[in-house]
């Protein structure tokens, strides 16, 4: 059975990161990350705490959660920003999309965190841990801030691997590393055991992961239950979770073919992504959500990542017209190199088709709505290329 192969990117700091770089964009004369600050509420209320804090205040001694009034007091100077949710939501959106070129199997942990099931990809990317250097490199050349990501076989090592040390470092933590990466470390580092437990264990005389693992499943669920179970699995590096994407917490719909070799013939070029519109606005249909976004994402036979996307003026989840918009920019935006990765994006999502209309459109409008739903039961009950739009087909 082919091992998997699981990335977990976190953001080093983000709040604190992610406000900085807004600020720095809006002119701001100083990065916050070099001074001593922190993101927190109101001071002025007394009721603020620290949600983040830069290094340098950390070197000072503010600890996150602590009121702000205490945190003045350790570090006079302190400057004190309150948290943004609405931008590190748009900065989570920016990473989402960015990593979407890569796989399009990548599940949201967090805000700030995502896993990346990248399995099966291993005629493309050849070198995970340089791949996984590159990504590192360029989000911070694009967006200028710093991730941590971890490369294992399983989503627990991968979260494990990605904490190690920081920031702006990639870890690896596959099987056979676990008895030397995972076993020394503390039984409160293991994720999902929580103080209470991590303080039992300790009581027990069981220190290290190490020591958790060597303990008798048994024993641990008698004392612990079903977390016992769990505690066992994971305290020997063992995770059969998935990597589960959610399109509608995404915000965005994608998919990506990896080509069997390279491949430069606008003809062949034209016939995949026939089939990927058609398998992304299929989905936009299912989700009852149309894009005001596509873009094309293109991987050059030299590893190189670039896309092209374009902002509509009517929302669209029609497959020729998402076709037509694809074709257009594979026109304009691909430099003509050859590719071994092509896909469609489809992002920045409303509920509503917004399009303008005339009133003899409109029973135009309703029935090319009808016909696509009746060409999606056709093609979800007898598979993709049973049926295209003449219009679509080359002449």
């Amino acid at each position: 059975m082919k091992k998997r192969i699981i990335f977990h990117i976190d953001v080093n700091n983000a709040f604190l990161s992610w406000t900085a770089v807004d600020l720095l964009s809006k002119g701001y004369p100083v990065d916050i990350r070099t001074i001593p600050s922190v993101i927190g509420g109101d001071e002025e209320k007394r009721r603020g705490i620290v949600t983040a804090k830069s290094p340098v205040a950390k070197k000072m001694g503010v600890v996150t959660a602590e009121p702000l009034f205490m945190a003045r007091r350790k570090c006079p100077g302190l400057k004190i920003f309150q948290g943004d949710y609405e931008l590190y939501h748009r900065k989570s959106d920016q990473l989402y999309q960015y990593l979407c070129q890569y796989t399009d199997k990548i599940e949201r942990f967090s805000v700030d965190e995502c896993f990346l099931d990248m399995t099966g990809t291993n005629y493309l990317y050849s070198d995970y841990v340089s791949l996984a250097h590159q990504i590192r490199k360029e989000i911070f050349q694009k967006f200028g801030y710093t991730v941590n990501i971890g490369v294992a076989n399983n989503k627990l090592c991968a979260k494990m691997a990605s904490d190690f040390e920081k920031p702006n470092r990639v870890h690896t933590l596959f099987e056979e590393e676990v008895p030397q990466k995972m076993w020394p470390l503390s039984v409160e580092d293991l994720f999902m055991v929580g103080k209470s437990s991590s303080k039992m264990l300790m009581e027990m005389g069981i220190l290290t992961i190490g020591d958790l693992a060597k303990l008798d499943i048994s024993f641990l669920k008698k004392r612990f239950k079903s977390q016992g179970e769990m505690m066992h699995y994971y305290a020997n590096g063992m995770d059969d979770s998935p990597v589960v994407s959610d399109y509608g917490k995404s915000k965005s719909i994608s998919t990506t073919e990896t080509l069997e070799k390279d491949i430069d013939s606008t003809p062949v070029l034209k016939k995949i992504l026939l089939r990927q519109a058609d398998h992304v606005g299929r989905q936009a249909r299912k989700e009852k959500l149309y894009a005001q976004t596509v873009a094309l994402i293109f991987k050059t036979g030299d590893f190189v990542n670039y896309s092209h996307q374009v902002k509509l003026m009517n929302p669209t989840n029609v497959t020729e017209e998402i076709y037509k918009i694809a074709l257009s920019i594979l026109k304009n935006g691909w430099r003509g190199e050859p590719l071994r990765l092509i896909g469609i994006r489809l992002g920045d999502f409303t509920k509503e088709n917004h399009k303008q209309i005339s009133f003899f459109d409109q029973e135009k409008d309703v029935h090319q709505e009808e016909i696509q739903e009746v060409l999606d039961q056709i093609t979800e009950k007898y598979g993709d290329g049973v049926i295209i739009p003449a219009s679509l087909k080359e002449k």
